[in-house]
């Protein structure tokens, strides 16, 4: 297996504002790319790594295990509130939230993400808890499906290759990547070479599975939650929906909630609770990615805890 390389390194480091001392979570550790940054800089500090893959969690642990300030949990981000509580860690200075599939687990054949190869059609995070995804296309009807396709993967012909996959689950053939692959095929018989779709199929196939869009809104919402004031929220999406997520909930925790009185005035009743970082996402450079291609769709955004919010000890300073 090719050894992981972390997307947008510095500028994870950058906009955390990783400083000696200071308390950070990895709520998707990996192979412990990110991590390992971290804890190289915090010198003194605490840094808690989560992670719902055990294989993950393996991994990252071995990465870690030079720095004692690093504890590796198997968790899922959503339930970032109870780990922090169950870990008696405190408010973070710096949470990091790196979405979607890891290089690591594309390279797993066994593990159904790739469409590269053959196996299992699996897709799961955890591949110890809910549906794999041959389950999950066998129970689910057709205009789910679709309607799966077009909102998590941007299919076109959603409809035709939902078809397709649904009458293969219907006969049982649809257990293997491979599987899924020659129901796209099926699906769209004028084209010569493997269609494009499937990897966008695959993508959505994914998301659904492990129902990544919700836990990403959640997983935001709980991190913005628990920072200390003048924390950092770094968040990296790989494609639209979870970048549009993302940007959702950052814009609005930025903004003051507001709302109308009976006499017809608007008034704040709740002030920003964030201070957005990023206007605009920040993407990878042309030497990264010459070193690195996966980083082409990588999108990174940031917000800081404002100071007068709910929270423990606060972070660095502005940068």
């Amino acid at each position: 297996m090719p050894p992981h390389i972390p997307v947008l390194p510095e500028e994870v480091l950058h906009y955390l504002a990783v400083r000696p001392g200071g308390r950070y979570v990895d709520c998707t550790a990996g192979a412990g790319g990110h991590a390992g940054l971290i804890a190289e800089r915090m010198d003194g500090g605490a840094l808690l790594a989560l992670d719902r893959d055990p294989s993950a969690v393996a991994l990252a642990g071995e990465r870690l295990k030079p720095f004692s300030g690093a504890k590796v949990v198997l968790a899922n981000y959503v339930d970032l509130a109870a780990v922090l509580e169950a870990e008696a860690f405190g408010a973070p200075d710096g949470i990091l939230i790196d979405a979607g599939c890891s290089s690591m687990q594309l390279d797993q054949r066994d593990r159904g993400f790739s469409f590269e190869g053959d196996g299992p059609l699996d897709m799961r995070m955890n591949p110890e808890t809910g549906l794999s995804a041959a389950e999950w296309l066998a129970g689910t009807p057709r205009e789910e499906l679709e309607q799966a396709l077009r909102d998590y993967g941007d299919v076109k012909p959603a409809r035709r290759i939902a078809a397709a996959i649904h009458e293969r689950a219907a006969r049982g053939t649809l257990n293997r990547t491979q599987d899924l692959i020659a129901a796209v095929k099926e699906a769209l018989p004028f084209v010569n070479d493997t269609p494009a779709e499937v990897r966008t199929v695959f993508q959505a196939v994914r998301i659904a599975v492990n129902d990544e869009l919700r836990g990403l809104q959640q997983g935001v919402a709980a991190a913005a939650e628990a920072l200390a004031p003048g924390g950092r929220l770094v968040v990296i999406s790989f494609h639209s929906g979870e970048d549009r997520v993302v940007k959702n909930a950052l814009r609005d925790a930025s903004r003051p909630q507001r709302e109308r009185s009976a006499d017809g005035r608007d008034r704040a009743v709740r002030p920003a609770t964030m201070r957005l970082l990023t206007r605009q996402p920040v993407l990878a450079g042309d030497d990264e990615l010459r070193a690195n291609p996966r980083a082409a769709s990588a999108k990174l955004r940031a917000a800081e805890k404002s100071a007068g919010a709910s929270g423990g000890k606060g972070a660095g300073d502005e940068e």
